[in-house]
């Protein structure tokens, strides 16, 4: 799976964030203003710009910056090392989006993260393997996240709603000390505003011979990038570093958009980290 932002998403990322204009980021670049604008756009480039100085510009770390365009990628992993646990891509209009479905071997009890934008493939898992929807985990109430909400609530009406939106109903509000149990696996969650003002990260552990913790983030980190954040960067960043990167480096990464990391990984290559 390609990586969720091309260098260009990157640098606009960052760029917009830090209020800094096209002419003199590509000026630190060493690029025409044409030839910025490609490389925002495309993430492609033929002359090479000056990674380093651009990325001072703009606040991203210029080594890591180069990584991301010269093709870094996470370690592809195996997702049967958590043995009960499916990452699910919906596609809408020119992107696609990730839920996660997991459960518990011994009990068949099942926990969903986000709905994505089709219900079916959700529902052809559960039938497949006989399993209890029992938690629906809402990271961010953005549109893409919960655009099949409805017609799994209409199935499983008696699934229990996770979510940190303040309008939602106090029964479904999570609370800091939450502490969910699904069969032997232990959900605890995490607020990560910044991209969403609703932003909550979810860390899954107790898993089978010891794999390691999970962390459903939405969209607050990707490999090798971030959520948008333009008004809130500098909270996203410091949520990220305070409630993701404080996590064991093992911890495995499932994000809304873009392939499954891990903490290790984003902190030696994610570019927005210096």
């Amino acid at each position: 799976m390609n990586l969720e932002d091309h260098p260009g998403d990157v640098i606009c990322k960052a760029r917009t964030a830090a209020n800094v204009s096209a002419e003199d980021a590509a000026a630190a670049a060493g690029l025409t203003p044409d030839e910025f604008s490609a490389l925002e756009e495309t993430g492609s480039f033929t002359k090479r710009p000056d990674f380093q100085a651009l990325a001072a510009k703009v606040g991203l770390h210029g080594g890591k910056l180069e990584g991301i365009a010269d093709g870094w990628l996470p370690q592809k992993r195996d997702l049967g090392l958590w043995r009960e646990l499916r990452q699910i891509p919906t596609a809408g209009t020119g992107f696609k989006v990730n839920c996660y479905l997991l459960w518990d071997e011994v009990t068949l009890e099942a926990a969903l993260f986000d709905t994505g934008f089709d219900a079916q493939p959700i529902f052809d898992l559960i039938d497949r393997n006989k399993l209890q929807l029992k938690h629906l985990f809402i990271t961010h109430t953005h549109a893409d996240h919960i655009a099949a909400l409805e017609p799994i609530r209409n199935r499983f009406p008696k699934v229990k709603l996770h979510s940190g939106a303040r309008n939602a109903p106090v029964d479904q509000r999570n609370r800091a000390n939450d502490f969910i149990h699904l069969g032997s696996l232990r959900i605890t969650n995490r607020d990560t505003p910044g991209h969403a003002e609703d932003g909550v990260t979810y860390v899954i552990g107790n898993w089978p011979e010891d794999a390691p913790s999970v962390a459903v983030v939405g969209d607050a980190i990707f490999a090798g990038s971030m959520g948008g954040a333009r008004q809130q960067a500098d909270l996203a960043k410091q949520k990220i570093r305070d409630q993701i990167f404080s996590l064991p480096a093992g911890t495995l990464i499932c994000p809304g958009h873009g392939p499954v990391t891990t903490v290790g990984e984003e902190k030696a290559n994610n570019p927005f980290f210096l």
